[in-house]
């Protein structure tokens, strides 16, 4: 029997409701992580989700909305745009991440024309699991001065060393808590958990002024920032985005074991790293912090089984739409930095352990001559403070570490065993 019109519309409606609803959640997910890039580096966190649901609305049509992912703020970038900001200022910095941007589509351009092997060998877990270690470690102090009630430099007190400890390990216990014994969808959301503890102690220690709250509009444009470009920041730049361009794959990978759908292949890596380095670009152009794939997504899609990549825009769809209540933003703004600080002592040491876990799971002996000197190499130099400059231009930490290991990979002779493998793969390509 034929259903009735009315009732099929209303069974349509039904299914929107609960995708809306699935999306909502989605976006609540990536949240915390969303806005947190934003606080960290001075940018503005109502930019920040209008961008992230641009990027993801971009991505979905490089891949011919075949991919369940959101695309946010990357941690890749955290200490690059704090340096940047400070070095050169904001719109600079900004001109530099669209650059950034540019080298995920030289990426995508070559794995279209060459494959994805060729990207691997060049760009080896040797080389990528040690920068991404330095870009944890590099951070370690910013991380200390912000849970200590400084700045990210440490050169100016913004709250008195035993509240902000206080209020740092309020958010750091309860960020913990939630990521070792939640379960289900609480298990998806420290972050946010790990804000709101230490918000809400913040409070009850007298640190929180809500004066900007109550100033704020309920709808206000966002804080748009249009880009400059200075070489200095754009070769800065430029190598940051080497190892978050890597991470892509694994990214990729991941939500492919999830839904059991094989996305290097349909849409195609190409089209996937196309629709990162588009969506970063643009992010920048805003104002915005670049956007990458979101691992806490795919630990939600995960969990739900809502594996439709419709529901990624839904959760653009409401970014896009908070990132015009001016209220939210001025609320973000009075999160003290201790708070912050808390959390990310945790999370820039998970940096270092992603990095870590590369080099483990790549299976090479790292007590082998050549192995020894790219990671040693790309560790002393990238964290000890090693710069080298060329006129007006300088290259260090995360930059000099991504250079440095790119060049030691291709220069230093490869043992007989490394030869063998590489032998091999080259014949599966």
């Amino acid at each position: 029997m034929t259903q009735p019109a009315h009732a099929a519309r209303a069974q349509d409606y039904s299914f929107r409701l609960r995708d809306g609803l699935v999306g909502a959640q989605m976006l609540c997910v990536a949240f915390g992580s969303l806005v947190l890039v934003p606080l960290l580096t001075g940018l503005d966190p109502n930019v920040a989700l209008f961008t992230a649901g641009l990027g993801t609305l971009v991505f979905q049509i490089v891949t011919k909305g075949r991919v369940p992912v959101f695309l946010a703020s990357s941690f890749a970038f955290i200490a690059p745009i704090i340096y940047g900001v400070q070095a050169w200022g904001i719109p600079a910095t900004l001109g530099g991440l669209m650059a950034a941007g540019c080298v995920y589509l030289v990426l995508s351009a070559l794995i279209a024309w060459r494959g994805v092997g060729f990207i691997t060998r060049i760009l080896p877990p040797i080389v990528t699991g040690p920068v991404i270690m330095v870009i944890g470690l590099v951070l370690a102090p910013v991380a200390v001065n912000l849970a200590t009630g400084h700045n990210g430099t440490g050169d100016q007190t913004l709250v008195a060393r035993e509240p902000a400890m206080i209020v740092a390990g309020a958010a750091l216990v309860a960020t913990l808590t939630a990521s070792l014994l939640g379960r289900g969808f609480v298990a998806l959301l420290p972050i946010i958990i790990g804000v709101v503890t230490g918000y809400l102690t913040a409070i009850c220690l007298g640190l929180v002024d809500f004066t900007p709250i109550i100033e704020a509009p309920w709808l206000a444009v966002p804080d748009f920032v249009a880009p400059a470009f200075n070489w200095q920041a754009v070769l800065f730049m430029l190598p940051v985005a080497i190892a978050p361009a890597i991470e892509h794959f694994g990214d990729i990978i991941a939500i492919r074991s999830v839904t059991g759908r094989d996305y290097l292949v349909d849409p195609g890596i190409h089209r996937t790293m196309l629709g990162d380095g588009l969506a970063t670009s643009l992010a920048a152009s805003f104002g915005g912090p670049p956007n990458t794939t979101y691992s806490e997504v795919t630990g939600a899609v995960t969990l739900t089984g809502a594996t439709n990549p419709a529901l990624m825009t839904w959760a653009a769809g409401f970014a896009i739409v908070f990132s015009f209540v001016g209220k939210l933003g001025a609320f973000l703004s009075t999160i003290p930095t201790p708070v912050m600080g808390g959390i990310i002592v945790l999370l820039f040491g998970a940096i270092v352990v992603v990095g870590m876990n590369s080099l483990v799971q790549s299976g090479e002996d790292l007590t082998e001559s050549r192995n020894m000197a790219v990671v040693g190499l790309i560790l002393i130099c990238g964290i000890g403070g090693l710069h080298f400059s060329f006129g007006r231009f300088s290259l260090e930490g995360i930059a000099l570490a991504g250079v440095l290991g790119v060049l030691l990979n291709l220069i230093l002779p490869q043992s007989r065993i490394a030869k063998d493998r590489a032998a091999a793969e080259a014949a599966d390509d």
